[in-house]
């Protein structure tokens, strides 16, 4: 993968992370980080399910988002952020599971836009994963804003 144009990406990512709201709140964890790649887990919780009992898809959307969201980031110069521009998600089976585990890549680095794909597992008891979904998205290079 691409060098990483900022050193401290890492702290970078991570300070950003803590930030999320909705991250807290959905329980994810960033749990690996490289240039390029973003890993992000959350456990299994009642309050995360739709009607039947499993992950809800905009859980697993969002975990799938911001993986991407943050390996984009992680190749950006010092201070550098990125806005989803777009994404497909595809669900390929119902996600039963105690973990959910989206591992966001790069697929093609770019100045202002990046295209990034994650895949979205479910980990049961045994550790065993299973492909529940995939996302393409397009990440936007935008400058830090005060807000």
């Amino acid at each position: 993968m691409t060098e990483p144009r900022d050193p401290d990406f890492r702290a970078r990512i991570e300070a950003a992370f803590a930030t999320q709201g909705l991250m807290a709140t959905l329980g994810g964890r960033l749990v690996a980080l490289s240039p390029g790649q973003c890993t992000i887990e959350a456990d299994f919780a009642p309050g995360l399910t739709q009607h039947h009992g499993l992950f809800h898809a905009g859980v697993l959307t969002t975990l799938a988002d911001n993986a991407c969201g943050f390996a984009a980031m992680s190749l950006l110069p010092p201070g550098g952020e990125v806005l989803s521009v777009e994404f497909k998600t595809s669900f390929l089976r119902p996600a039963a599971g105690l973990v959910a585990v989206a591992r966001g890549e790069v697929v093609k680095p770019g100045r202002t836009l990046t295209f990034c794909r994650a895949d979205i597992f479910v980990r049961d008891a045994a550790g065993a994963e299973t492909l529940v979904a995939t996302m393409l998205a397009t990440m936007m290079a935008a400058a830090p804003e005060a807000r």
